[in-house]
C-alpha cells in the first residue's frame, strides 16, 4: 500500500541531499573562480614588475637575462597554477559525480551478475 508519510519523507531527504550537493558544487566552483583571479593578479603583479625592470635595465645582455628568468618563471607558475586547478576540476566532478555513484552500482549489479 502506498503511503503517504513514507514517500513524503523520501522525498524531503532526496530535496536535502541535491540542495547539499548542489551547494558543494557551488562551493567548488566559487573556489576555482577564486583561485583564477588570484593568480590573475599575480600574473599582472609579475608582469608589472618585469616591465619595470627592464625599463632600468642598461645592457641588452642584462634584458636578455632579466626577460629568460621573467619567462621562465611565468612558465613555471602557470604549469603549477593549471596542475592546481586541474586537481579542482577532477575533485568538482568527483562531487558532481557522488549522487550518481549509488544508483548506477544499483543499475549495473544485475548486469554484473549476468556476465
Amino acid at each position: 500500500m502506498f503511503n503517504i508519510d513514507e514517500a513524503s519523507k523520501k522525498s524531503k531527504e532526496a530535496m536535502d541531499a541535491m540542495m547539499k550537493n548542489y551547494s558543494e558544487i557551488t562551493r567548488g566552483f566559487q573556489s576555482i573562480a577564486t583561485e583564477a583571479t588570484d593568480y590573475s593578479k599575480k600574473s599582472f603583479q609579475d608582469m608589472a614588475s618585469y616591465v619595470e625592470a627592464l625599463t632600468s635595465v642598461k645592457s641588452a645582455e642584462a634584458a636578455f637575462e632579466l626577460q629568460s628568468s621573467y619567462l621562465k618563471s611565468s612558465y613555471e607558475s602557470f604549469v603549477a597554477e593549471a596542475t592546481k586547478i586541474g586537481e579542482m576540476y577532477a575533485e568538482l566532478a568527483k562531487t558532481l559525480y557522488k549522487p550518481y555513484e549509488a544508483p548506477f552500482s544499483r543499475a549495473l549489479t544485475p548486469v554484473a551478475t549476468a556476465a
